[in-house]
């Protein structure tokens, strides 16, 4: 069996690791973390496999041996850490710290907050530096309306990524799955771009990217809307905009908790965003709400956020008592 008979229980205390202590600066300042090894040999696939020189059949064939390692080793690395964890005196808790490595909630807050901070610190030039460190559109386009909406769709957007998915592949396949899954969204978020350098490199990793984020999507957007009474926002008209407003999206799973949000919020997301060297005609999601989003809706959106998380974390207690009767 791959995963501990207690796995609900590892993963709830991985969650709660997690949200109390994050990622520690002063380690990863050390070590690098173990997304940027994914990122390094993505990197070496790309560049080996991704020749402007070959075909484009070629192309999209050297995506899929990549995407096909990429898992493949994934899953066998996971393994091997579990056999590990599996064989020391204590090594459920080794397995709550590697857990707790892959979720993000702790490290999307604070980066987030960082953009409201800049915003109220430092004004429109605040807003757009920190922005820029969570979006790749053009900050110097942004006024202070488009910062907080970027904030505010990369809060919803990363916690259904960041956050959901991770808890569901652990929950399904543990260890393996959690860092098989992470490996594909580096890969989606390096490679998965619909642009004339890797649009069929990258193909695979974005289809398959786009299949295992399905149910992390709907679940973010269930919980997103369920806290949505913390900012003072409907249950009801989050999961309305979510259901009417999601398919509007050009992702099939982003467009989820970005438009549960949006109708948590009373706010317009998504719509036309401006990247370097490209514009994206995006429809509004939520139309018919407010588009001048303020350092005070991104306060809204984090204590949205925080809800939802809370929310899925007590769902996966309640899981690992049944499962324990």
């Amino acid at each position: 069996m791959l995963i501990y008979e207690n796995t609900l229980w590892v993963l709830l205390a991985a969650l709660l690791l997690d949200a109390v202590i994050g990622d520690p600066a002063w380690l990863w300042k050390r070590l690098p973390h173990p997304v940027v090894w994914i990122g390094k040999l993505i990197a070496v696939f790309d560049k080996h496999f991704n020749k402007t020189a070959h075909e484009p059949f070629v192309r999209k064939l050297g995506g899929v041996l990549t995407l096909f390692f990429l898992v493949a080793g994934s899953l066998l690395i996971g393994a091997g850490i579990h056999a590990l964890a599996a064989s020391l005196p204590l090594g459920e808790i080794f397995t709550v710290v590697i857990a707790a490595v892959f979720i993000a909630l702790n490290s999307l807050y604070r980066h987030v907050a960082a953009v409201r901070d800049g915003l109220q610190t430092g004004g429109l030039e605040g807003g757009r530096k920190a922005v820029s460190m969570i979006v790749g559109r053009d900050p110097k386009q942004l006024d202070e309306a488009g910062v907080s909406r970027a904030a505010i769709e990369s809060c919803a957007e990363n916690f259904s990524d960041g956050v959901v998915a991770p808890v569901v592949w652990f929950a399904v396949l543990g260890l393996p799955g959690l860092i098989a899954y992470k490996a594909v969204n580096t890969a989606d978020s390096m490679i998965g771009h619909k642009n004339e350098v890797y649009a069929d490199f990258g193909w695979a990793s974005a289809r398959f990217d786009d299949l295992i984020n399905l149910p992390a999507s709907r679940l973010s957007a269930l919980f997103i809307a369920l806290a949505a009474p913390l900012a003072r926002g409907s249950i009801r008209t989050s999961v309305r905009c979510a259901l009417d407003d999601a398919g509007k999206h050009r992702s099939p799973n982003a467009g989820w908790p970005e438009a549960a949000m949006a109708g948590a919020l009373n706010l317009s997301l998504a719509g036309p965003r401006i990247y370097p060297g490209y514009t994206v005609n995006d429809r509004f999601l939520n139309a018919a709400g407010r588009r001048d989003a303020s350092a005070a809706d991104i306060s809204r959106a984090l204590a949205i956020m925080l809800g939802a998380f809370a929310l899925q974390t007590v769902f996966v207690a309640v899981l690992a008592v049944l499962f324990a009767l």
